[in-house]
């Protein structure tokens, strides 16, 4: 078992911010749009052998199915839960934490969309945030967990980020099938954003109250009181994501927030990386500055989306919902905060793939405030839900955690595949596995990472050629589960692209060093 990664020390003397006052909002609107007809074939035989071989639902036969509270931060990374006091005290130490959950995608659109499906990128069709291969647009969504959960009697919203790519759908009034209640961004801002709200254009302004991750928790609280029966509410504001703006009432904290600088930070030595990374330049003073702020920045932002965890159980407490509710807190992706010499997401790096998961579940849960170090991911999510539930789920590519939950762990996987179809970012398509020790990543250049993360955490030194019995162990795993690999992919054919994306990279860089020199002028 790989050695936990290493987070951020606790830091104190942070003051929990008083709770902004509630904003009420009426769940009146106009009557939900048809659903449009489904794009992909969502049967098939595997399916019917999925749900024939289902355990027995968790909810016996006369019981009402339990509330489902999903949380889903934007860009959150793992590290970052003991800034947040109210998950701390109300999910952590009466839950479970996954102290080794993953996305399967490090990027927002396929991770949301894995989260909705249970199913691995290979499988849903979306790699990346847009057309081709991603997007809203190549989301199959006649079948989801929302679809499952209204057709087995439970109300059903969305608050807050859906799909990348929905904008044009979402202006012209169309609202996904399976939600009763759809509160949804257009396009996902703190400040002067617009939402589509059962199908109306509701455009939100810049004052205080209209800050997003409050305006949409009062939504979801709303939702949740004025509903009869078992709910299932997805609440998933913007925060951390830059430009991690945070609330007003936030703006003061983690001033005196000691740097981030892990030994992987501002990578001296990346000449064993594949060219992509060895194309990045060292950090200047000024993008060290504009990425210590954005820290501090993502971390004010968490505290408003910290409170809203606090409203939003207080909501199912007050409705007497609780005791027997499915609390999941999770984020679709990590970020880099300088490691390797990189801002973003997408690449094979455990801050860009490792999540935060922690699931409070009073009436099924076993030793609250304990962790669990199983390999768990993304797509583990919606069969977890459908099994709370009590319905089959059919056609996933994930697992449900109650065994896990319960204490009663069955035969459990020793690997996870991580996928990424190249995009904006010059990060060339990839298939990497990650296993409770090991770290292994195939390009569409040829090239290849692998590190051992127990002995090196902070994957410094890459093993691909120094360890060849490993490597070839690891491929056969890989090939197993990167099947079918993404678009276009096959080891080696993506050289030239690879070339270009350095070269992309170059120009990138040199822009920056421009700007760093004309700022010492200016200074």
């Amino acid at each position: 078992m790989a050695a936990e990664f290493l987070g951020h020390a606790s830091v104190t003397g942070y003051a929990r911010p008083a709770m902004p006052p509630a904003r009420s909002s009426s769940l009146l609107g106009p009557p939900r749009r048809a659903a449009r007809t489904s794009r992909v074939a969502s049967a098939c035989l595997a399916a019917v052998v999925a749900t024939l071989c289902l355990k027995t639902p968790s909810v016996a036969q006369g019981e009402e199915p339990p509330s489902i509270l999903l949380i889903i931060t934007d860009d959150q990374r793992w590290d970052t839960l003991w800034a947040m006091p109210e998950v701390q005290h109300s999910l952590v130490e009466r839950g479970v934490t996954f102290t080794e959950a993953f996305t399967t995608s490090s990027l927002c659109c396929p991770s949301r969309a894995s989260i909705l499906t249970g199913q691995y990128p290979h499988t849903t069709g979306v790699y990346r945030q847009g057309l081709p291969h991603g997007g809203f647009k190549s989301f199959d969504d006649t079948t989801t967990i929302a679809t499952a959960l209204r057709a087995g009697g439970y109300r059903t919203g969305l608050f807050g980020k859906y799909l990348d790519s929905y904008q044009s759908d979402a202006l012209a009034g169309y609202v996904p099938p399976g939600w009763d209640r759809w509160v949804a961004f257009v396009h996902s801002q703190y400040f002067g954003y617009t939402l589509t709200v059962d199908g109306t254009v509701e455009r939100v302004g810049g004052a205080a109250e209209d800050y997003s991750t409050d305006l949409l928790a009062a939504r979801a609280e709303d939702f949740i009181r004025s509903s009869d029966g078992p709910v299932f509410a997805v609440y998933a504001p913007p925060a951390p994501h830059a430009p991690a703006t945070p609330s007003p009432a936030d703006v003061g904290l983690f001033a005196d927030l000691p740097p981030w600088r892990p030994p992987s930070f501002d990578e001296p030595d990346v000449s064993d990386k594949p060219a992509h990374m060895r194309a990045m330049i060292r950090f200047g003073p000024d993008r060290t500055e504009h990425l210590d702020t954005l820290r501090i920045n993502q971390y004010r932002t968490l505290q408003a989306m910290d409170r809203a965890v606090g409203r939003l159980l207080g909501a199912l407490e007050d409705t007497g919902r609780l005791e027997d509710a499915l609390v999941i807190f999770t984020s679709d992706n990590g970020l880099l905060w300088g490691e390797h010499r990189w801002v973003k997401k997408e690449v094979p790096y455990e801050e860009a793939i490792r999540v935060p998961l922690v699931i409070r579940a009073d009436r099924i849960g076993s030793d609250p405030g304990r962790t669990d170090p199983h390999l768990v991911a993304n797509i583990d999510l919606a069969p977890t839900i459908a099994a709370a539930a009590g319905m089959p789920f059919p056609g996933t590519d994930g697992t449900s955690l109650l065994p896990l939950l319960e204490g009663r762990p069955d035969r459990w996987r020793h690997a996870l595949l991580i996928e990424h179809l190249r995009g904006t970012n010059p990060i060339p398509t990839y298939c990497a596995v990650r296993t409770s020790r090991y770290l292994y990543a195939v390009y569409d250049t040829g090239e290849r990472e692998l590190y051992d993360l127990a002995e090196d955490p902070y994957q410094l030194r890459n093993l691909s050629r120094a360890a060849p019995e490993l490597r070839v162990r690891l491929q056969g795993v890989l090939d197993r589960l990167c099947d079918p690999p993404p678009p276009g992919f096959r080891e080696g054919i993506g050289l030239v692209a690879g070339l270009l994306a350095i070269g992309v990279v170059v120009a990138m860089t040199a822009a920056a060093r421009i700007f760093s020199a004309s700022s010492a002028r200016v200074a």
